[in-house]
């Protein structure tokens, strides 16, 4: 790790009131020093207690850069456990420059992106899970991610691993004690034991990986996708949810013809909203980039709002929609309930469940030719399969009149959160490399679980816990090499 004194601009390089320069390294209190003189110009801040503020100016040699307050902090109670000074100066972009570019002159180096961070990890200020928790609080797009990273950043899922870890441990070194010292320490019974663990352990990490999904979506919000054939309300649907006229809307069939994308909050819930060109069978090549593209949206999208135009009938085009989405959470909005209607719900929920039934069908077909060909391949293999089940809702709506939109809100919120989001009480994960890293645990478990139910040797047993062990320890930064590190810390912005 490098240890020379690094510098870098804390705050947005913009005209603000205020800006924050922060050194760190051995030598941080020095190199201020030179640049730095009191009101009178006689204390040093190589002499003044830690955290404590002093007023003063910055001077490239005999020129006034500045009117600044200097924050001195001792190692190691720093956010770096290196010593630490904090210069805030006015705002202005070049005269943060100009301090800068004095420091570097002065003995400092500019930090990498991240590198504040990096060196709190690194020094043992904080562990890997809470420094991705710094990034996450910074990137928070809604008050749901922010809560969330914040008690992360307090150690809530570090606590978890490091239970678990500990749990784990234990039965490791239970089994290898037990396996030098078989007359002072029996195994008898342990087994029955070691399962009811194994149990435990693995219910928690279900808990955990479960909660994956819910944990993106409130992080980076849920992609929605509005679909259906053209001049069916979508346009309207999209203006009605961002509040203002974003999309054109006319009494013209096919006006939208490419993606808008809109981001909207709903009681601090994300929706990245993505409105598409009406779905049906076109000759005009440029409608025909817009539906390519909009099956394309839907096909990675969380949830899909299906607007359906109840004053004309459902055709093939419904049809194609309804196949495209089989797979999705779906709320269809029967639009246009002012007019005379000519669909009713239970003709849309006949069609939706039809559609599910025979992909059903065809998904146990392809299941049943694969096990085939792969033969007995695939009888020891252990991952694992999280299922959910696909949710449908149905709404009648007017959005021209403004009628049953209301329920749109709760309607999510039920169908992706129970109705309610348990901040305070629930960890969620919010990050890929953990859920990866929990998945791996969980497979290892089954492995032990699996060695339990075939009565194989103890030291079997050993092996796929020492690996969960490894995979849970990679959370929170114990068992990752040096790129892995490098990589993540190379994300954070510049001051961080």
């Amino acid at each position: 790790m490098k240890t020379d004194t690094i510098v870098a601009i804390a705050t947005a390089i913009s005209d603000s009131g205020i800006g924050i320069i922060r050194v760190s390294g051995e030598n941080a209190i020095e190199i201020v020093d030179k640049i730095y003189q009191s009101k009178n110009r006689k204390k040093r801040l190589c002499d003044v207690k830690t955290h404590t503020m002093h007023y003063g100016f910055i001077y490239d040699g005999d020129t006034l850069i500045d009117e600044v307050m200097v924050a001195v902090l001792h190692a190691p109670n720093t956010y770096t456990r290196e010593n630490t000074v904090e210069i805030d100066c006015h705002g202005g972009i070049l005269v943060m420059n100009q301090i800068l570019d004095v420091l570097l002159r002065s003995g400092c180096r500019l930090a990498e992106p991240g590198e504040f961070t990096k060196r709190a990890f690194l020094n043992g200020r904080i562990d890997l899970s809470k420094a991705e928790a710094v990034m996450d609080i910074i990137h928070s797009k809604n008050e749901f991610a922010l809560r969330t990273s914040v008690r992360q950043l307090s150690g809530t899922l570090a606590k978890k691993v490091q239970f678990l870890r500990e749990e784990i441990l234990y039965e490791i070194a239970y089994i290898e004690s037990a396996l030098d010292d078989p007359e002072h320490i029996s195994l008898d019974g342990y087994c029955t034991k070691l399962e009811e663990k194994v149990k435990n352990i693995k219910s928690i990490l279900k808990k955990l990986i479960d909660s994956a999904d819910c944990g993106k979506m409130l992080k980076d919000g849920i992609n929605t996708v509005i679909i259906g054939k053209p001049n069916a309300g979508k346009s309207s649907l999209l203006n009605f949810l961002v509040g203002e006229d974003r999309a054109i809307v006319t009494s013209v069939a096919g006006t939208t013809r490419d993606v808008l994308e809109e981001s909207i909050k709903l009681h601090g819930v994300g929706l990245n909203i993505m409105d598409t060109a009406g779905i049906h069978d076109t000759d005009d090549e440029v409608e025909k980039i817009g539906v390519d593209r909009a099956r394309k949206y839907a096909k990675n999208a969380d949830l899909i709002l299906y607007v359906v135009d109840t004053s004309r009938r459902l055709d093939e085009n419904d049809d194609a929609i309804m196949e495209l989405a089989a797979d999705k959470n779906m709320i269809v909005l029967l639009n246009k309930s002012d007019l005379d209607q000519v669909v009713e719900p239970e003709e849309v929920l006949k069609k939706l469940t039809q559609v599910s039934e025979n992909r059903s069908e065809k998904l146990t077909q392809m299941l049943i030719c694969d096990e085939k060909k792969q033969g007995q391949a695939k009888k020891t293999d252990t991952s694992v399969i999280i299922e959910k089940n696909r949710k449908i809702r149905i709404i009648p709506t007017s959005i021209k009149e403004n009628i049953g939109l209301d329920d749109l809100e709760e309607a999510i919120k039920e169908m992706f959160f129970g109705g309610e989001i348990a901040i305070n009480d629930e960890i969620y994960i919010t990050n890929q490399r953990h859920k990866e890293a929990f998945l791996e645990a969980y497979e290892s478990m089954q492995m032990v679980q699996e060695s339990l139910l075939k009565k194989m040797p103890e030291d079997f047993y050993s092996i796929d816990l020492m690996s969960a062990y490894a995979s849970l320890g990679k959370i929170i930064g114990e068992e990752v090499g040096e790129d892995l590190i490098n990589e993540i810390f190379s994300k954070f912005c510049m001051g961080k």
